[in-house]
């Protein structure tokens, strides 16, 4: 690098010496300055242009899920700017490190209204609300990427740099003069403590100890802990349950593993809850209190290493800040071992029962052709031990949740905390360029399809060849309905489904991916899918899955209210053009699942 080099150069520079291999970003004039210094640096700091910088946001949001280090995205001033944020929330939302880079029109411009001139700093105050400065001058330059990695990466949080156009193409000061005025930052390592203090320690164990009945809840904060749950639930007989985040945090085939938690989640995670007399909370900020314990009626220990998070969802009696896996160790010599198993046994019961169930579901024959449980129930078992899965929003997030069993090294995620649509492509591109060697699923509604994921597998399309492995899989459930919101305007509204905003166009999806040079197929045939599931991962190159779907097939909450239930009915009394075959779809369900919990234990494999 010459002597002479500017202020982006230094940006380029510096964004390495943190670790940064990868930028995920879309170009512009408010930006170019950086991208020049990118083009100089290849060798160094990846680009990676995507189709649109929601996109950019979402992938480095992903990256910071999948590989634990600080997604970086970059974009332009005004539009280009104020199209990260959604992606920027998810972050947030999710507690995950990232930094954005934004670009803004030349210091003297600003404030005399120019073109895309926009108040960056009102505009990323909230989402980057623990730290958002713009550049006025070289010197600052060093020590605002410098808190701005940092902090994104210690306080898990998203962080903005705004670099105004012309300071771009400046000389870089790489030292700031030894005087009055200025900052001398460094990158040096952050030490944080691993456990609480032992009267804390103690004081968790004692009320764990005195449990007869422990339930262990798991988010994201325990994915790197999974061993330490397992060992603690064996040792106190406790059942685990998973927030949507926490999916991958245990694997689903442990017989004491309830599954996913809430209106998504298990009729065995709502019995663990509803029964338990302890609860360990572990690495969650879950947010909905109807599914956990009454108040009183379970005492509770929570863990996170953010401090402001405990106590914030269920009174707690006990809160140990720190990382999961440091305060689990520290608190199992503390731990005395249950003798009396029934509890456990009561539990695995529970999950044998909800196996079958989720079984009888699946194989129940559907109108729309295809039960969407079907798909979700074939393609389970086939997916390969490193699979990494990128779930959307909507009721794809159901069936994820409840019929994706985790296990061997798969990994998972998708908008938590934000619940955006239009994520889960982006998250598997980002899974795939961190992880090039490993089998990568996006699972996706057409509703999702249509607002980003069209535009993404053009990236797909683009990149695919340079991955070793290059499987990816899209698979998209095509039923022309934005499907979620239709069940809650059912459900929770006591209003019919509303056609006007909740059909689709028609799209061919796997015709538009034969035409990016990818696989595309078309599966309206249930007897199909698991052939197609199995083809999917033995192709040469990424495949799109439509499967054509039944926009009927309710997924049904555990522990369904009266006031649910009459505010469903009210909706179909009122003249929903699919009243006739949402009751056949539902009443087949509901049957099935009484089947279910009747039948012997048995494989939950087709």
């Amino acid at each position: 690098m010459s002597n002479d080099k500017n202020v982006s150069d230094q940006i380029v520079e510096r964004l390495h010496a943190w670790g940064v291999r990868r930028v995920f970003g879309y170009p512009g004039d408010g930006i170019n300055g950086v991208m020049g210094a990118l083009n100089r640096q290849q060798d160094r700091v990846e680009f990676v242009q995507t189709a649109h910088e929601e996109l950019a946001s979402f992938m480095a949001t992903a990256h910071a899920k999948f590989t634990g280090e600080v997604g970086v995205c970059i974009a332009t001033s005004g539009p280009g700017a104020i199209h990260l944020l959604n992606g920027l929330y998810d972050a947030k939302a999710d507690h995950q490190p990232v930094v954005a880079l934004v670009g803004q029109q030349a210091r003297a411009a600003l404030g005399g209204d120019y073109q895309q001139e926009v108040d960056l700093l009102s505009l990323f105050k909230d989402v980057a609300g623990e730290f958002v400065q713009m550049a006025a001058s070289p010197g600052q330059v060093r020590h605002l990427i410098d808190r701005a990695m940092r902090i994104a990466r210690d306080r898990r949080s998203v962080t903005c740099v705004i670099l105004p156009s012309d300071l771009q193409r400046e000389k870089a000061v790489e030292e700031p003069p030894h005087q009055h005025g200025t900052v001398h930052s460094g990158i040096g390592v952050t030490v944080q403590t691993g456990a609480p203090d032992p009267a804390q320690l103690q004081g968790a164990a004692d009320l764990l100890n005195a449990g007869e009945r422990v339930a262990i809840l798991a988010g994201a904060g325990a994915l790197h802990a999974g061993a330490e749950l397992v060992e603690v639930a064996d040792c106190l007989g406790a059942g685990i349950a998973k927030a949507l985040l926490g999916k991958a945090a245990v694997p689903d085939d442990l017989p004491f593993v309830t599954g996913a938690i809430g209106l998504l989640g298990t009729d065995a995670s709502w019995e663990l809850m509803d029964q338990c007399d302890t609860l360990l909370m572990v690495g969650t900020s879950f947010p909905y209190s109807e599914f956990l314990p009454r108040e009183g009626r379970a005492r509770a220990v929570q863990i996170d290493i953010d401090g402001r998070r405990l106590g914030l969802r269920y009174p707690t009696e006990v809160n140990l800040v720190g990382d999961s896996r440091a305060v689990l160790r520290a608190l199992l010599p503390l731990l005395q071992p249950k003798v009396d198993r029934e509890w456990r046994q009561r539990i695995e019961a529970g999950v044998a029962r909800w196996q079958q169930v989720l079984r009888e579901r699946a194989l129940v024959e559907s109108a729309g052709p295809i039960n969407p449980q079907r798909v979700f129930h074939e393609l389970s078992p086939r997916l390969p031990q490193d699979a990494i899965l990128a779930w959307d929003s909507g009721t794809v997030a159901a069936w994820y949740a409840r019929n994706i069993q985790m296990r061997g090294q798969m990994m998972g995620s998708g908008s938590g905390g934000l619940a955006s649509m239009g994520c889960a492509i982006p998250y598997a591109l980002a899974a795939k360029y961190a992880h090039p060697g490993r089998p990568v699923v996006a699972l996706v509604g057409d509703g999702a399809m249509q607002m980003s994921g069209i535009n993404a597998l053009i990236n797909i399309a683009r990149d695919w060849k340079r991955w070793s492995d290059p499987r990816l899989l899209v698979l998209v459930l095509n039923n022309g309905d934005l499907n979620m919101v239709t069940w809650e305007q059912r459900g929770t509204e006591g209003e019919p489904r509303f056609d006007k905003s909740q059909l689709l166009p028609e799209f061919s999806y796997a015709e538009y991916a034969r035409m990016l040079g990818l696989r595309g197929v078309r599966i309206d045939r249930p007897g199909l899918v698991a052939l197609a599931c199995e083809e999917a991962f033995a192709t040469d190159r990424p495949v799109l899955l439509e499967m054509v779907t039944d926009a009927n097939v309710m997924p049904i909450p555990p522990n369904v209210t009266r006031e649910q239930a009459a505010q469903f009915t009210e909706a179909l009394r009122k003249g929903d053009g699919q009243a006739l075959e949402v009751i056949k779809s539902t009443a087949r369900q509901v049957w099935a699942g009484l089947r279910g919990r009747k039948a012997p234990s048995s494989s939950s494999s087709s």
